[in-house]
C-alpha cells in the first residue's frame, strides 16, 4: 500500500508540474520526465528503486503501455493511411536503416583508431535506430497537433518500433554468437515483433464485435477495459508462463488491438470510444512517462563524455537525414521533409531496454565493452530525452500543426 501511495503521489506532483510547464509554453511531458528524475531513486526517491522493482508495477506499466498503444492504433484506419501507405514505409526505413549505419559508422571508425573492438558500433547502431512513440505522441495529442507531419509520424511510430527490433536482435544475435556460447535464436526474434501483432490483432477483433454497436459511454469504456485487459493478460501468459524470458512490447499489443476494431467501427462511433478512453490514455501517459524518466540518473549529464556527445549528434543526423531522404524520395509534402525528422528524436525508454539486452550479453564476454555502452547511453538518454521533447514541440509548431484537430473536427461535423 505504501509503494502504491508513492507511486500516486508522484503522479500527482507530475501532474502539476506538467500544468505548470505549459505556462511557459513548454510540453507537459517536460514535466513529467522531471518529475520522474528528480522523484526517482537517483534523487529524492519518492519513486524510489522498491516501486520501480515491484512485480504489481512492471505489470501495471505493462498494461498501461497497452492502453498507450491506442493512441496509435486508433489513427490506422485503413481508409486514411491508404494513399500514403508507401511513403510511410519507405520514409520510415531510411530514417531507421540510416541511423543505424550513420551511428554504425562513426563509433566504427572511432573504435577502430581506439583499438575497442569494432563490432561494439554496430551494437550502438542497434540501440540508436529505435524511437520512443510515447513522448511524441503525448504532445500530439496535448498540441492536439494535426497535418502531414502527424499523419506520417503515428503509423511509422509502429513501423519504426519493428524495424527496430528486427535490426537490434540481429544484430545482437551476430555479436553473441561470435564471442560466446550465447545468441538470440531466430525463431525469438519473429516472436517478439510477430506474436504481440497476433495478440492484438485477435483480441482487437473480439473487440470489434463488441464496440461495433452503440452504447453508452459508461458501457463502451467497461467493454473495452475488459477486451484490453484480455489482451494483456494474453501478452502475460506468453511472455511469464508460456515462453518465460520472451520480451514483448506491449505497446505493440495495444496497437495492433485498437486498429483492428478501428477499421471495424464507424468513424462516429470510433470518436466516441476515444472521447469515453480518453481520461484513462491521460493517466497512462503520466504514468509510462515517469516509467521512463524515473531510471534516469540526472548525475549522469556533469559525467558525459565525448562518446555520449557522438551517439546523440550521430543519431540525430541519421534520423532527420534520413527522414528527409525518404520524404524526398516519395515526394512526401515539404514540411514532412523539413520536420518529421525532429519529431523521431525521442529515445530513453527503447535505448535503455536494449541497452540491458546488449550489456547482459557482453558482461561476461567483453565487460570493458558493456561498461562503455551503459555508460554512454545512460548519458545520452538523460541528455537527449529533454531536448528531443522540445525539439518535437517545436517541429509541429514550426509545420503549422497545432490545434488543427479540433478545427478539423469542427469542420467534419
Amino acid at each position: 500500500m505504501i509503494l502504491l501511495l508513492r507511486l500516486f503521489a508522484t503522479a500527482a506532483i507530475a501532474f502539476v508540474i506538467g500544468k505548470l510547464i505549459t505556462k511557459i509554453k513548454l510540453p507537459s511531458i517536460l514535466g513529467w520526465l522531471i518529475t520522474g528524475m528528480v522523484l526517482g531513486p537517483h534523487a529524492l526517491s519518492l519513486m524510489n528503486t522498491e516501486v520501480l522493482e515491484a512485480v504489481w508495477y512492471k505489470n501495471t506499466v505493462n498494461f498501461l503501455e497497452c492502453a498507450v498503444g491506442l493512441l496509435i492504433g486508433t489513427e490506422l484506419v485503413w481508409s486514411k493511411l491508404k494513399k500514403s501507405g508507401k511513403q510511410i514505409i519507405i520514409t520510415t526505413l531510411t530514417q531507421s536503416l540510416g541511423t543505424f549505419f550513420t551511428v554504425s559508422l562513426v563509433f566504427g571508425a572511432i573504435f577502430y583508431f581506439m583499438e575497442i573492438p569494432v563490432y561494439l558500433g554496430a551494437v550502438f547502431g542497434g540501440i540508436a535506430l529505435a524511437t520512443a512513440p510515447a513522448p511524441a505522441l503525448s504532445v500530439v495529442r496535448e498540441f492536439k497537433t494535426d497535418g502531414p507531419v502527424t499523419k506520417t509520424l503515428i503509423p511509422m511510430a509502429v513501423l519504426d518500433d519493428i524495424v527496430g527490433v528486427v535490426v537490434f536482435f540481429s544484430v545482437i544475435s551476430v555479436v553473441s554468437s561470435g564471442i560466446s556460447e550465447q545468441s538470440v535464436p531466430a525463431y525469438m526474434i519473429a516472436l517478439t515483433v510477430v506474436l504481440p501483432l497476433i495478440i492484438g490483432a485477435v483480441v482487437g477483433l473480439l473487440a470489434g464485435i463488441l464496440l461495433r454497436k452503440e452504447r453508452k459511454a459508461a458501457a463502451t469504456l467497461a467493454l473495452l477495459i475488459l477486451t484490453l485487459m484480455t489482451a494483456y493478460l494474453t501478452g502475460y501468459i506468453f511472455s511469464n508462463i508460456i515462453i518465460p524470458g520472451l520480451s514483448l512490447n506491449f505497446m505493440l499489443i495495444g496497437m495492433a488491438f485498437s486498429a483492428v476494431f478501428s477499421n471495424m467501427v464507424s468513424q462516429a462511433r470510433l470518436d466516441q470510444i476515444n472521447k469515453a478512453f480518453s481520461p484513462i490514455l491521460g493517466v497512462s501517459l503520466i504514468i509510462v512517462i515517469l516509467n521512463l524518466a524515473a531510471p534516469l540518473d540526472y548525475h549522469l549529464i556533469l559525467g558525459a563524455g565525448l562518446f555520449t556527445a557522438v551517439y546523440i549528434v550521430a543519431r540525430a543526423f541519421g534520423k532527420y537525414f534520413g527522414a528527409y531522404f525518404g520524404a524526398a524520395v516519395t515526394k512526401s509534402p515539404q514540411n514532412v521533409k523539413k520536420f518529421l525528422g525532429l519529431t523521431l528524436l525521442p529515445h530513453s525508454g527503447v535505448s535503455l531496454v536494449f541497452t540491458g539486452i546488449a550489456v547482459s550479453v557482453l558482461e561476461g564476454p567483453a565487460p570493458e565493452c558493456a561498461e562503455i555502452i551503459q555508460g554512454t547511453i545512460a548519458a545520452a538518454a538523460v541528455i537527449n530525452e529533454i531536448i528531443a521533447v522540445i525539439v518535437a514541440k517545436k517541429a509541429f509548431e514550426w509545420a503549422g500543426e497545432f490545434n488543427k484537430r479540433n478545427c478539423l473536427e469542427t469542420e467534419n461535423k
